[in-house]
């Protein structure tokens, strides 16, 4: 068995230029190498009796070895895990592991790998307000509730991290450390922070990338006025629990580089901890359940009342790449917001197109028309303005027009300043769609939709003398329509259990302002405390649901993980601010595939009604239900399992709050139990919104509550009236005087 070593270059990386960033790319290798040691985690079963001493725990782990020399361990067991894992990591060779496989106790072994890393107005934005309603005067702003955040590090010394006297103590069941080299680092707001990175270099909590302060401060940094970038979007930044704690742990080398032990580590420290949310803008490719730490350290997390908050990944707009899938963890996408930093293109012919710049030069002279080229001499490669291609192009104090990914408009800018270009227009590939950015750029520059591109190309080539300015108007607010879908966003349907609806829910990712720990734009990308950076991807989106959780726990303690998941999906929002559903990045409606259950309203999940609950044990029956083997799900779940004894269930049985079907031709049947947590004495009427394809029956059509915490069930009959069905849409509402409870439906024929 040889390692399987990912070297990825996340879509993060793509959006931060490296002038931003004073950073080495680690070069890894793959070896088919019997002989040469590669990296293993190693999973055991648990001990009936639990270990009173770490040291007897080392010693445990240590008899799994062939060699059982004191030097012999001390050079092959890197880590040891507790709470995320029966385990530890080793270098092995082949005939090592081998030997190891033969010890009664082992499980499995996984190879170690490398996954990677996948705001101003954004709280408003989802309805909450500083003086009133739910962020206040309910929530508290998340006080006494405590986010762990993995992830690349934490600059602590951020006002973003700061505490004042609304600040709480940290809640007595914390037994976090604080690991900084320096004091004064922690306080009342970072309660916490470790690094669990096994580069001697980068032992430091610190954050070297960036990555960890931005999406930390997403989360719950505190209320900062004067928040801005480049002088743009200026307002007061606040996270989306500001009063909550902040622990960190670092369990990424680079932006790139995020070990799966070291994940596997920073999961078992955060239950340790006493956390109760915890937050990875981190992923990779999708694997069985079985061979995923993320999903196996999460179902630690849940048995023990602690919410995931994951995300769904970087690879959109295309079908199938969610990652991320174990339906114990809340998956989170990208959507855009209705804030565009205002960068419009002016034409010769008069015309205007708006794009996005973060970067608004004061003295630039809009009104001097420049003349324009096209970064190309007539080879589609060239449209990409690359820089061996421009130095055949006069592009000197000229408008340049360059198409490309949407995440490499900042170093295109890089290119075009280099080669003497005096502005910049970069336009969208086609898969982009309208999803553009606000990037600190180099030079004047506007991003601008797929579509706006090609009617500036078409005017280029039609024209004698072509000319173009571009007139820098600010943040505008109110733009529609809003949200859509980021283009980058994975989508579904899941590779790993294709009978549940993922993504759960979007969230704002797109061009997010928070925290940064560098001067944006600095050559010498010096350490300074009043930094905040736009950035883009489904990492900026999951802290977003992150702080939401733990409003939501901040309210209602007693509500489990999944309780907390229900009540975030079945309010969600799926109507834009054009009134029309939800669009994509071209501006079509989006698919349940796109958005799951629709765009987060943090309000109304704090009183949603009713939720669908759920419990270790039905995970388990699910498991079984995949038709992994009883080691595999004891793997998961950590506990002895015996499939043949316990009653297996399919996806469609889940009691998950979307419902996603292929139905046979004599139909199939759905059960679902909901739970009250709202009035002790309430009524929901059933409400089906299904297209005419589908003959839909609920029963009960009503559900009738007389306490808090009673459960009913009920149940769901689909049938196609005709065959050849794929992947029909609808909505099943449970609807009282106060609330609405939605669940998105999805049902396919064989």
């Amino acid at each position: 068995m040889a390692t399987l070593t990912l070297f990825i270059l996340s879509f993060l990386i793509a959006l931060i230029s490296p002038s931003l960033l004073n950073a080495s790319i680690a070069s890894s290798s793959q070896t088919d190498n019997p002989s040469i040691p590669q990296t293993y985690i190693i999973l055991v079963k648990p001990q009936n009796s639990n270990f009173t001493t770490q040291a007897a725990r080392d010693n445990w782990y240590a008899s799994f070895l062939p060699n059982k020399t004191i030097n012999f361990i001390k050079s092959r067991i890197l880590r040891t895990y507790s709470d995320a894992i029966s385990g530890f990591v080793a270098n092995l060779t082949v005939q090592e592991l081998h030997q190891v496989e033969r010890h009664p106790s082992f499980l499995t072994a996984i190879p170690n790998r490398n996954l990677r890393l996948l705001t101003t107005h954004t709280p408003a934005y989802l309805g909450l307000y500083p003086s009133e309603g739910f962020w206040n005067l309910t929530a508290s702003f998340g006080a006494g509730i405590i986010i762990g955040m993995l992830d690349s590090g934490i600059h602590a010394s951020h006002p973003s991290f700061s505490h004042d006297q609304a600040m709480p103590d940290p809640p007595p069941q914390w037994k976090g450390i604080c690991e900084f080299n320096y004091s004064g680092a922690c306080n009342k707001k970072l309660i916490g922070a470790r690094s669990h990175t096994l580069w001697k270099d980068l032992k430091s909590p610190d954050d070297f990338f960036g990555h960890g302060t931005h999406t930390s401060a997403t989360a719950a940094g505190a209320f900062i006025p004067g928040a801005n970038l480049l002088g743009s979007a200026n307002g007061t930044a606040a996270g989306l629990a500001p009063l909550a704690h902040l622990a960190m742990y670092r369990v990424c080398e680079t932006v790139m580089f995020c070990s799966t032990d070291a994940i596997l580590a920073g999961l078992d420290s955060a239950i340790n901890d006493g956390v109760h949310i915890i937050s990875l803008s981190l992923g990779g490719p999708s694997y069985p359940f079985y061979e995923d730490v993320i999903a196996i350290g999460a179902f630690k997390a849940i048995k023990k009342g602690i919410f995931v908050s994951c995300a769904a990944g970087n690879d959109g707009p295309f079908d199938a790449t969610v990652g991320n899938e174990a339906p114990w963890l809340l998956t989170v996408g990208a959507s855009t917001t209705d804030r565009n930093v205002r960068a419009t293109v002016k034409l010769g012919n008069g015309e205007e197109i708006d794009g996005q710049s973060a970067y608004q030069p004061k003295r630039y002279n809009a009104s001097s028309l420049l003349p324009l080229v096209k970064g190309s001499n007539n080879k589609d490669v060239t449209m990409y303005c690359l820089p061996e291609t421009l130095q055949s192009i006069n592009v000197r104090g000229k408008a340049v027009l360059c198409f490309g990914d949407n995440s490499e408009a900042l170093d295109t800018g890089i290119v075009v300043k280099k080669a003497g270009g005096a502005a910049m227009i970069f336009a969208n590939i086609i898969q982009n769609g309208y999803t553009t950015m606000a990037e600190p750029h180099v030079l004047p520059a506007s991003q601008i939709d797929y579509n706006s591109g090609v009617k500036i190309l078409s005017y280029l080539n039609s024209t004698a003398n072509p000319t173009a300015s571009i007139v820098f108007k600010g943040a505008i607010f109110g733009v529609t329509p809003a949200p859509t879908v980021a283009s980058f966003s994975s989508r579904g349907p899941s590779y790993r259990t294709p009978g549940i609806l993922k993504p759960d829910i979007i969230a704002p990712g797109v061009s997010v302002l928070a925290a940064w720990p560098f001067k944006v734009r600095s050559e010498s990308n010096r350490l300074t405390n009043m930094n905040f950076n736009m950035i883009s991807g489904t990492s900026m989106a999951t802290p977003h649901l992150s702080g939401i959780a733990a409003l939501l726990k901040s309210v209602h303690r007693d509500w489990s993980a999944a309780a907390i998941k229900s009540a975030i999906m079945t309010t969600a929002d799926t109507i834009g601010n054009d009134e029309e559903p939800i669009k994509n990045e071209l501006h079509e409606p989006a698919s349940f595939f796109d958005f799951g259950a629709g765009q987060v309203n943090p309000s109304k999940a704090a009183d949603p009604g009713l939720v669908y609950d759920l419990t270790v044990d039905e995970y388990t029956s699910y498991l079984c239900g995949l038709g992994y083997t009883n080691a595999e799900v004891e793997v998961i779940t950590g506990t002895n399992v015996s499939c043949d004894e316990i009653k297996k269930i399919s996806e469609a049985e889940l009691n998950y709050p979307s419902i996603l079907v292929i139905v046979p031709s004599e139909g199939i049947e759905v059960r679902r139990v909901v739970t009250n947590v709202g009035e002790a004495s309430s009524c929901y009427k059933v409400k089906l919104e299904m297209p005419e394809d589908l003959e839909v029956r609920v029963e009960p059509e009503m559900l009738q509550f007389t306490e808090v915490g009673e459960k009913q069930g009920f149940t769901v009959r689909i049938k196609a009236k005709s065959s050849g069905l794929t992947n029909a849409q609808g909505s099943l509402k449970w609807v009282s005087d106060k609330r609405v409870v939605r669940s998105s439906v999805i049902v396919s024929t064989k």
